[in-house]
Formats: structure tokens, C-alpha cells, sequence
């Protein structure tokens, strides 16, 4: 029995990867409809193709923007009629850099450009599901936020921010019957961040070395998907304000 029948799904940064896989697995669940946001028009042009479902359509915006952000919750609630699930995974492509080699001027952008593109969004969601009568919000961020590692102090910093929001949003949405949960995952094998990484030296030697840690297997989007789903759905209905970690053995937080 599809797990996701007749739900309006909005995933924000759903052009690829982690998000793209997630539609693809969300649809197949049964999902109503599938809305895609990303900044690139030709990025999701080719998200729809490789979908190829009639049920899933793209909006345009920088979700870190917040009139951006309302506008992609308001078009995709329009043309859906709602949303009932939000998976806000817009995180950027956050370079691991130390702490000495980023300029002062460029540190508070590293933290904001990776944290408000992911809870941003959040925000934007909450009267239309809370009008409703609830739904469920997914972000993801990553084992960063958890583990203090060399070249992740600013990336930490915002993935650490974002497991917070999603804690305290719960706390507060949950009188609107609204679920709010957090995925952490550390590498994630099949994503063009993944690929960005592995070009840099230092993220190569940071990441390689995660990856010899991972006995069950290095992690792939389609295990943030599985996840993703079981969240979204009613089976998880009495779940919320969880950070889980998807790591493959990584670590245990």
C-alpha cells in the first residue's frame, strides 16, 4: 500500500539529488502532487523530464530569500490546493574550509548561506499547514551539526542551527498538528556535492576518511529518500522535534 496516497508534497531544492531522488521515491508512493523548487529554470526543466510524472511541477526562487520563499509556498499551495509536506533540503554546496582560511568578511555568509535556503521555507509553510490543520516539515542538514570536525567550523555552525530550528519548531507547531524533523546525513555518495567535494583537496582528504568509517555502507540519496517517505507519512504521525542521523556507521549521535 503506497505510503504517501494523495499527499501535496513541496520540496525545496528538488532539482537534484538528495531532493530529486526524493520526488522520484515520494511519487511512487503515491504522493498527489509533487511541486520542485530550485533557483535554475533550466535545472528544473530537467527535473520534470527525468520525472516525467504530470504530477510534478517546478517553481522558480532562491528559498533563502524570504520573498522568494513565500512566493514558492504560496504558488506551489495554489497549484496543488496546499501542502501537506514540506522537505526543505536547499542547503547550497557548502565548501569545508579552517576556520583561519576563511576571511572575516566571508564567515557570517558561509553560516547564512547554507542555513536559511533550508529554514526559511519553514517559515513560509506554517500558516498554510497550520490553516489546514497540519502537516509535516523535513529538513535536511548534516552530522556537522553534531560532530565538531576541522574545516566544518561555519558549516557546523549552520547545520547546527538548523537541527535546533527544527527542534523548537516542533515544540511550537505541534499545537497546530504540525511535525517537524530533522535528517543528518554525512556523506552522501550519488549528489553533485559529492562530486564538488571530491574535486577539493581538502574535502577529499576530510570526506575519504569519513567514508573508511562507514561499515554499513556509504550512504546514497536513496536512503535519505526511504527515510524521507516513512517521515511524511502517517506511519511516523506521532514522531517529531527528531534529528536522525543517516551516516552508514559514521557515527552515532
Amino acid at each position: 500500500m503506497a505510503q504517501l496516497t494523495g499527499l501535496r508534497i513541496l520540496i525545496v531544492g528538488g532539482t537534484s539529488g538528495i531532493g530529486l531522488t526524493s520526488a522520484r521515491r515520494m511519487l511512487a508512493e503515491g504522493a498527489g502532487a509533487v511541486t520542485l523548487a530550485g533557483r535554475n529554470a533550466a535545472r528544473g526543466a530537467a527535473a520534470l523530464d527525468a520525472l516525467d510524472n504530470r504530477a510534478a511541477s517546478f517553481v522558480q526562487g532562491d528559498a533563502g530569500k524570504p520573498g522568494d520563499a513565500d512566493r514558492i509556498v504560496a504558488e506551489a499551495a495554489d497549484r496543488m490546493g496546499g501542502i501537506d509536506v514540506l522537505l526543505s533540503c536547499a542547503g547550497g554546496d557548502p565548501m569545508p574550509r579552517l576556520l583561519k582560511d576563511i576571511p572575516t568578511a566571508e564567515l557570517m555568509a558561509d553560516v547564512t548561506n547554507t542555513l536559511a535556503p533550508v529554514i526559511t521555507p519553514c517559515r513560509a509553510v506554517y500558516p498554510v499547514m497550520a490553516t489546514a490543520g497540519g502537516g509535516a516539515i523535513l529538513c535536511v542538514a548534516s552530522d556537522a551539526g553534531k560532530i565538531a570536525t576541522p574545516g566544518e567550523v561555519a558549516i557546523g555552525a549552520a547545520m547546527g542551527g538548523i537541527a535546533m530550528f527544527c527542534r523548537a519548531m516542533a515544540i511550537e507547531a505541534k499545537r497546530q498538528k504540525i511535525r517537524v524533523n530533522c535528517l543528518t546525513p554525512s556523506v552522501v555518495r550519488d549528489t553533485p556535492l559529492y562530486e564538488t567535494l571530491m574535486a577539493n583537496p581538502f574535502a577529499r582528504k576530510l570526506f575519504s576518511k569519513a567514508e573508511s568509517m562507514a561499515d554499513l555502507g556509504v550512504v546514497e540519496s536513496e536512503d535519505l529518500a526511504a527515510l524521507a517517505v516513512f517521515l511524511a507519512s502517517p506511519a511516523a504521525s506521532r514522531i517529531t522535534g527528531q534529528t536522525i542521523s543517516v551516516t552508514g556507521g559514521i557515527s552515532a549521535l
